[in-house]
């Protein structure tokens, strides 16, 4: 298999980034990452440039000198003051840098552009509305992250549009892992593992997770497939709900959860006692746990052959006990 040799990262300090970094040194790239500290420290092989992706005079033409893939990771997840600057106006700059270096050498630099299924937004109905989400599904972002997202990819796929430059975004669901940012799934963990967690309403609420190693393979496999140029593609191993908490007794060696309440009567007790008391358990973490969203990942398999393998109930034994 032909593979690039000079790849370029945006975020590579972060979750995804620091990862993706690893593997594509394993694999024998070339790499090169934007950094806004220049003592980050990253493997010896790996050429640092220093640049601030939300600053107008950010050295992108340097980052992209020797590039033949962008692996465009940068996100910001807190502020959403930065939203905007990093997701839609950085993106943008470094489009205008890409196409401006693909013209000059006369050859399309390919962009993998790490996204969120968050950009499809939520039910339009009611949190456990039972929907299926293809890549072919509307885009709805609500939410600064959500909406910012969207127009960022919007923002690649006009580009792509042009022949200067290719193109292919993934859109992840809840990744997780050893060492992840988010704190709420090791805040479920806590609950479960104290015999506090109780079942939401009686029907069946999707865990829309998926391990950080899948999506890292997803990328690298997209920087180099023929089959992933101007595609889009969802990626999320769902299971059922209930599996992943049993998981989560399990690492704890605790009872699976049995209790189960009524999710109107569970909203409203929320509601009323909201008012005394800062709860652990929010409407927005209601709509999480009753959530029947699904993201199928039939495209992935049918355009590249890639299947997904790490199990979310099996790997969420290790992600609980290194926690």
């Amino acid at each position: 298999m032909k593979k690039m040799k000079k790849v370029c990262v945006t975020g590579a300090n972060g979750f995804i980034g620091r990862r993706l970094v690893d593997e594509l040194i394993m694999q024998g790239y070339d790499v090169t990452v934007l950094s806004r500290r220049d003592n980050d420290v990253f493997p010896a092989m790996v050429k640092l440039v220093k640049g601030d992706l939300t600053a107008v005079d950010c050295a992108l033409e340097q980052f992209i000198s020797n590039c033949d893939v962008v692996f465009h990771c940068a996100g910001e997840i807190h502020d959403t003051k930065l939203m905007k600057a990093l997701h839609v106006d950085g993106t943008q700059r470094l489009i205008q840098a890409v196409l401006k270096k693909s013209k000059q050498r006369k050859q399309p630099i390919h962009w993998v552009q790490l996204s969120s299924v968050g950009v499809y937004g939520p039910p339009t109905l009611k949190a456990n509305e039972e929907r299926t989400v293809t890549e072919d599904s509307p885009v709805r972002p609500k939410g600064e992250y959500e909406e910012t997202k969207a127009k960022s990819d919007q923002l690649v796929m006009r580009a792509g549009a042009r022949g200067l430059m290719s193109y292919t975004i993934i859109r992840p669901s809840n990744v997780f892992g050893i060492g992840m940012p988010n704190k709420t799934l090791r805040e479920l963990a806590k609950v479960v593992q104290k015999g506090l967690y109780f079942h939401i309403g009686y029907l069946s609420p999707v865990a829309t997770y998926v391990h950080v190693n899948d999506v890292v393979e997803l990328l690298v496999n997209c920087g180099h497939a023929k089959g992933a140029k101007r595609e889009i593609f969802n990626i999320s191993n769902d299971c059922q709900l209930e599996e992943l908490i049993g998981g989560m007794a399990s690492s704890h060696n605790v009872k699976q959860p049995w209790l189960r309440f009524p999710e109107s009567l569970v909203r409203l007790a929320t509601q009323i006692m909201s008012h005394f008391v800062a709860l652990p358990l929010t409407k927005e973490r209601i709509d999480a746990l009753v959530s029947r969203t699904s993201y199928p990942t039939s495209k992935l398999e049918r355009k590249l052959g890639f299947y997904l393998s790490t199990s979310v109930p099996d790997e969420i034994d290790k992600f609980v006990k290194a926690e």
